[in-house]
């Protein structure tokens, strides 16, 4: 593809919407994702239900906004 091509793209995407722009980037990064995988999809699904559930049950142990920053610090070793 030329340069020329490629500006008069970008000229008539400027003038789409907020919203068209992002539907047409959310496509465009989908195309670079490959084949959707759905039993990677599956699994995503059973683990979001799986931490709800702990949460819900109390079995997960939450963390207050300052202990989260405070152990990602120690972590990062600031």
């Amino acid at each position: 593809m030329t340069t020329e091509t490629l500006d008069h793209l970008r000229s008539q995407i400027s003038t789409l919407s907020e919203s068209e722009r992002a539907a047409l980037a959310r496509e465009l990064i989908m195309s670079l994702d490959g084949p959707r995988d759905d039993s990677v999809e599956q699994a995503w699904n059973d683990e979001i239900v799986r931490r709800v559930s702990n949460v819900k049950s109390g079995k997960a142990t939450l963390l207050s906004r300052e202990e989260f920053r405070s152990k990602m610090r120690a972590r990062l070793g600031q």
